[in-house]
């Protein structure tokens, strides 16, 4: 395998990416951007100096991510998501020292044209929906819509949507995987796949 780098895209020296990696056109990945294999960056994505990429990452056309993000391995990024770094920003105070730092779990969906403010965890495998806005903690599984974001409903692995209540005790198997999850209170484990 080698590394796709289109003419128009920038990598500044130092950034450091993995075998497989694809980086489309006028993308800008940034000196201290830590990325693993087989990721791929669509038109126009921006990866600052403080970021690190896990393995078969996907983000999609417009996205910029700032630093102070990690993304975990399989996680997608969705067309024009958003994510932040500074919680009240300003353009004539400094806060470059106030990053705070925001974590997408493995398997993670950030769907299109979302927003992620800065300092939240987004579970594994978890679904936010197209235009969310993630303002708190995300748990593992959970599928997230609306403005502000709320839990609706519970993700396979897959990216199916389980017939489980948002909390209680129940058990339910993904119809294409046969995978099968068990919620406990308000919290979806994988139990058998």
């Amino acid at each position: 395998m080698s590394i796709t780098i289109h003419p128009s895209a920038i990598v500044d020296a130092g950034a450091q990416l993995g075998d497989g990696c694809r980086v489309w056109h006028f993308v800008h990945i940034s000196a201290g951007a830590r990325i693993g294999r087989g990721c791929s960056f669509g038109q126009n994505v921006y990866v600052g100096n403080d970021v690190a990429i896990g393995d078969n990452v996907k983000v999609q056309n417009n996205v910029s991510v700032y630093d102070a993000v990690t993304l975990e391995d399989d996680v997608f990024c969705g067309p024009s998501m958003v994510f932040t770094n500074v919680y009240n920003p300003r353009s004539a105070v400094l806060r470059k020292d106030e990053y705070r730092r925001t974590l997408v779990r493995q398997g993670a969906t950030l769907g299109a044209n979302c927003t992620v403010v800065c300092g939240t965890t987004i579970g594994r495998h978890a679904f936010v929906g197209a235009g969310a806005v993630v303002n708190r903690d995300v748990p593992d599984f959970a599928l997230l819509v609306g403005v502000p974001g709320r839990q609706v409903g519970w993700m396979s692995r897959f990216g199916e949507r389980l017939p489980l209540p948002l909390q209680g005790e129940a058990q339910a198997t993904c119809a294409h995987t046969g995978d099968r999850y068990r919620l406990q209170g308000r919290t979806l484990t994988l139990i058998e796949s």
